[in-house]
Order: structure tokens, then C-alpha cells, then sequence
């Protein structure tokens, strides 16, 4: 049975509700997510919740107006179309904007999720097994914690427009994070994750593997050196290029932070913003990443979309209203979590590979710092400046990696550090997560090739 059939909406009389304002939509979703956290190797929490709700925006001229309930019944939504009608009358007359979306075409369609393994599939004591696995591959001398994490959740929506849009969505995403705490006279940690859509993405990862090379990297912190300050000859691996390329360039290129004159990469179109070996990609189309979906939330199809080619800027990302603002094409990147109102968001956002083997890469660099991993970091996208933390760092002296190094920090401005990019590896890797902006969280990748700069490490 469909979780249409157990809400027992009335799908037509929904779509006649919505027939008011200049423009309308509703999204109805429920969800459900399992969690078990594991503690040096004693699990702490196994626990799991569930949701449900409805959103509604209604266009009225210029003006939106929104409304939200966890009350599913087709007589509490008839009311909530009414509040967010309101609503937007009332914001079209104290708004000097104007408001155009973008035409897309009207999708009728139902969205399976396409994994192999479901993770209701898997009992909870087999998920268990993984934890354990992965808590005894971490333990060992000096290592004085470890902890492990899994999560799934399995997510249905419906979106109805009022120009005929009908999308019955399914989404299934599986994570596991697991962390190791190393002392020797200080203390040191290291983590690793992986994810995707259905169990399979547990099933095909290597726990044990992981858990090991996530010790080895806690036990190589506690020896290594502190990262020298200064300009330096750089090779940033795939994941902290990935963050690098979503955090600086994904979100400076997000339209809303355009028209908000919050991106330096204002009045850019078509303008050189890095080096020829740059290209940056956002695709929501990638099998079985993290940040895949066939649609967004206002019912656009994901596609690949180019943002920066050979160095030129080509693309932002887009809603319907910035691409109507903007007269630019729609991306596919209206994006929301749970009953929050869609906003501007990426998908999967990489640094397109190159041709360079990554050992090419390093024989080739006679001196310099090899960056791994990322520990978050800042950046202000209106100014063009950034501050990230690598998780390790290595020497590298002679095209060879010698001393380890830790407590790495690059800073700098955006489009000087793509500007002085002179190499990328044909590596492809996408690291999962979630990305926070405007209070929501949504699942994404990022990565890409390793790639060779200059930037100061501080």
C-alpha cells in the first residue's frame, strides 16, 4: 500500500484547493529514522521516530505566503491554503520585489527509491554486528575511546502545483560515522563515514578497513610535527577539495546569495574566476550518491549542472524564482528539510578530474604540504574569503610524502586559490554529508580530484 492510500487524501479535491493565488504548491511527507550509537563499544541509544506534515506556499503577485502543520486531514489543508493566501496578499503589499518563476515543464510522476537492500531489511542485531566490527578494528594501544554511529531513514513525499504538477517521491538514506580517540601525552581524533542510499552502502564499504585506517590516522597525529605557517605549494586530496569546491565556490554560486549581493561572484558570467584545469560541477543525477534526486522540491528535474568551466564562470545554481529573476535557466536545486520552506541548495558539487595519476601529482611537486581531510572551517562568500581545517597534512620534499603534520589551516581568498590551481588528479571521489544553510539540513556529496594550488597555511 502506497502512504497515499494509509493518509486517504483525495488527490483531485487537494489539486482544486489549490487553485488560488497567482501561483500555489503543497508538499505533504512522512518520514521515518532508526538510530544506534555505540560507545567503546557498548551501545548507548537504539531509537527511532517518525513525522509527518504539510507545507503550503501560495504566490500572490509578488507577494508568498506559507503554512505548515503536522494535521494531514484534507479539511485542516483546506484552511492552510487560506492562512498561506493570506499571508502572501499581505506580503505582496509591503514588497518592492518582483517575483517571477521560471516555466518548467508539468511532471506527473512516481519516484521509487531503486536500492537493493531496504534497511528494515537488516535486523537491528546484524546492524549491531557492524558497530562492534568497527569499535574492535579502532581499539588498540593508546587509542582511549571510540565511538560509532548508524542511521537510515526512509522518507515519502507528495508535491501538487497548481499548474498540474503530481510527484510521489520515495528516499532512503543509510550512514555510518565512526570516530577514535588517541592519548600519548595528548590527545588526538580521527573519524571517517560512510553512506548512500540502501543497505548496500554498509554491505559494500569495508567497515573493518575503515575502523583501521581510522586508528592509524589517530596514532599518526600523536607523533606528527605542527604544520609550518606560510605560502606554500599545495595538494588538497578529494575530500578537502570537495569541501573547499562546495563551501567557497558551491555556495558563492547559489543564486539567492546572488540577488542578495552576498557572492563574489556578483556581475561574473562568463568571466575567468580560476585557471584553465578548474571546472566545477553540480550534478544531481550521480547513481547512488548522497545528494542524488530525480526532482527538488518544487517538482524541477535534477540535472548537471556546470558552474565553472576551464576557469569560466558559466552557471549558478537555482530556484524557480531566482531563474525567473535572473532570466536564467532552472538547475534543479530547490531544496528544503522536512516542513521548512525550499531554498537554494547544491547537490552532488566536484572539481571535475583531471588528467594527472595522483603519484604524477606528486612527483611532479619538488616541495610542498599534502592536505587530507576536513575539519569544517568559515567562509565568507561576500568578501571571497576562506578559513578551512585539514584533518592531517604531510612533507612533501622531493615529490615524496615524508614527516606527518598535523593541525593544518589554509586561508585565503576564494579566487586567488583557483586562479593559482595548476593541476587536478583523475581521481573521483564524493564524500557524503549534510549541508547547513538557513536552519535545514539536506543531504549532499562533494570531491572530485585531488588538485594542486598555492594558499597559506595558518
Amino acid at each position: 500500500m502506497s502512504f497515499l492510500n494509509e493518509l486517504n487524501l483525495d488527490i483531485e479535491k487537494l489539486e482544486k484547493l489549490l487553485e488560488i493565488g497567482t501561483y500555489a504548491d503543497l508538499r505533504v511527507i512522512t518520514g521515518e529514522s532508526n538510530n544506534i550509537v555505540q560507545k567503546d563499544g557498548i551501545i548507548e541509544e537504539i531509537s527511532s521516530g517518525m513525522a509527518s506534515g504539510v507545507i503550503i506556499r501560495v504566490l500572490e503577485k509578488n507577494g508568498w505566503g506559507f503554512a505548515t502543520s503536522n494535521n494531514i486531514s484534507i479539511n485542516n489543508i483546506g484552511e492552510l491554503i487560506n492562512k498561506a493566501y493570506k499571508m502572501a496578499k499581505i506580503s505582496n503589499q509591503h514588497t518592492d520585489k518582483e517575483v517571477t518563476l521560471k516555466e518548467v515543464p508539468i511532471i506527473q510522476d512516481k519516484v521509487k527509491s531503486g536500492i537493493k537492500i531496504h534497511p528494515e531489511d537488516i535486523s537491528i542485531g546484524e546492524k549491531k554486528e557492524y558497530l562492534k566490527s568497527a569499535h574492535e578494528n579502532m581499539s588498540g594501544e593508546k587509542i582511549v575511546s571510540t565511538s560509532v554511529s548508524y542511521g537510515d531513514g526512509e522518507g515519502h513525499s507528495l508535491l501538487l502545483t497548481s499548474e498540474g504538477t503530481r510527484i510521489e517521491n520515495e528516499s532512503i538514506k543509510t550512514l555510518i560515522r565512526m570516530t577514535a580517540i588517541a592519548k600519548d601525552g595528548n590527545l588526538q581524533f580521527a573519524f571517517d563515514r560512510v553512506g548512500g542510499n540502501g543497505f548496500e552502502a554498509v554491505c559494500d564499504a569495508n567497515i573493518e578497513g575503515m575502523a583501521r585506517r581510522t586508528k592509524e590516522r589517530a596514532l599518526r597525529l600523536l607523533r606528527a610535527e605542527a604544520c609550518p605557517k606560510g605560502n606554500f605549494n599545495v595538494i588538497l586530496d578529494p575530500e578537502l577539495a570537495g569541501v573547499f569546491i562546495h563551501e567557497a565556490v558551491g555556495h558563492a554560486a547559489e543564486a539567492d546569495l546572488i540577488l542578495q549581493n552576498d557572492s563574489v561572484f556578483i556581475n561574473q558570467l562568463e568571466n575567468s574566476v580560476g585557471s584553465e584545469f578548474v571546472t566545477v560541477i553540480d550534478d544531481a543525477t550521480i547513481p547512488n550518491s548522497f545528494g542524488q534526486y530525480k526532482y527538488d522540491h518544487e517538482g524541477v528535474s535534477g540535472k548537471k549542472t556546470v558552474l565553472i568551466e576551464n576557469g569560466i564562470l558559466k552557471s549558478y545554481v537555482h530556484s524557480r524564482e531566482t531563474a525567473g529573476r535572473l532570466n536564467m535557466e532552472t538547475t534543479g536545486n530547490s531544496r528544503s528539510e522536512g516542513l521548512s520552506k525550499p531554498i537554494v541548495r547544491m547537490s552532488n558539487t566536484y572539481v571535475k578530474p583531471g588528467s594527472w595519476t595522483f603519484e604524477e601529482l606528486l612527483e611532479d611537486t619538488n616541495s610542498g604540504i599534502f592536505l587530507k581531510g576536513s575539519r569544517g572551517g568559515q567562509v565568507d562568500t561576500g568578501k571571497g574569503l576562506f578559513q578551512f581545517n585539514a584533518v592531517e597534512a604531510f612533507l612533501i620534499e622531493n615529490g615524496q610524502l615524508t614527516r606527518p603534520l598535523r593541525d593544518a589551516g589554509l586561508s585565503g581568498e576564494i579566487l586567488d586559490i583557483l586562479h593559482h590551481v595548476d593541476a587536478v588528479s583523475d581521481e573521483f571521489e564524493l564524500s557524503v554529508g549534510y549541508c547547513g544553510k538557513g536552519g535545514q539540513s539536506v543531504p549532499v556529496g562533494d570531491g572530485g580530484g585531488s588538485i594542486r594550488t598555492k594558499t597559506t597555511l595558518s
